[in-house]
């Protein structure tokens, strides 16, 4: 299933594609939930959602806004120089552990919303990524169950402001200046993606091809991801592993 968050007529809402239409879940489930990310926090999502799937749509995909797929995460975990190959495109060492800057909420847009290059920079720039996206939360989850606690993934434009990201090594500035990262259209759910199955990350900046990168790439692999940021902190629905 994809479920997205989105917004009509100046009103936030969240729903489940179907075809080239939205069915409303905020509605169907008689608002029970006020976002996504409070729908994924319920032990039964995946249920709710089916019995309101064969519903009549609400919206064609052209009527609405897509918002960012999780337009209030508690947390988003970015994993810097995390494929093998870009380690070797930047000739810097294999990191031992993850290396993991934060993002901020206010640094994401919805699927077809611009990216705002700020006035302080020429120097905004691409970096497509995977999100993983929590469903059920924890603290020290092994990595064997790592996989019960992903609700599904998405895509995710890391847009880099490269000039204040070298300010320091923290790389913070430069990861969230306000509408520079692109997270949607909207998410698959986990139950459609098995466990460890390849998937492929490819980056098209007008129509020409700059990124092509498959999971089996992955220094640090999600499940070792998910057990190691779950270490230091809960983890919780809706928190996104970019």
């Amino acid at each position: 299933m994809k479920l997205l968050s989105f917004s009509k007529n100046g009103q936030s809402s969240f729903g489940l594609v179907k075809d080239d239409a939205v069915i409303d879940l905020k509605i169907k489930l008689n608002q029970q939930y006020a976002t996504l990310k409070d729908l994924l926090a319920s032990d039964d999502y995946l249920e709710q959602i089916h019995a309101v799937a064969d519903s009549s749509v609400d919206y064609s995909l052209a009527e609405i806004q897509f918002e960012p797929v999780i337009p209030n995460p508690e947390q988003i975990f970015c994993i810097g120089l995390n494929y093998a190959d870009h380690v070797l495109e930047t000739k810097r060492e294999t990191p031992e552990k993850p290396m993991i800057f934060m993002r901020l909420s206010p640094s994401q847009v919805g699927h077809n919303q611009p990216l705002l290059r700020p006035v302080e920079t020429e120097q905004f720039d691409y970096e497509g990524e995977i999100a993983v996206i929590i469903g059920k939360g924890g603290r020290r989850i092994s990595k064997e169950n790592a996989w019960d606690h992903i609700a599904g993934y998405s895509c995710y434009n890391d847009g880099s402001v490269r000039d204040w990201q070298r300010h320091t090594a923290q790389w913070g500035p430069g990861k969230n200046f306000y509408k520079t990262g692109a997270f949607g259209p909207w998410m698959v759910t986990s139950d459609e993606i098995k466990a460890n199955e390849e998937m492929t990350l490819l980056t098209r900046v007008n129509g020409q091809e700059v990124q092509r990168a498959t999971t089996s790439q992955l220094i640090h692999d999600i499940p070792s991801l998910i057990h190691y940021i779950s270490t230091f902190t809960p983890l919780q629905a809706g928190d996104v592993i970019v």
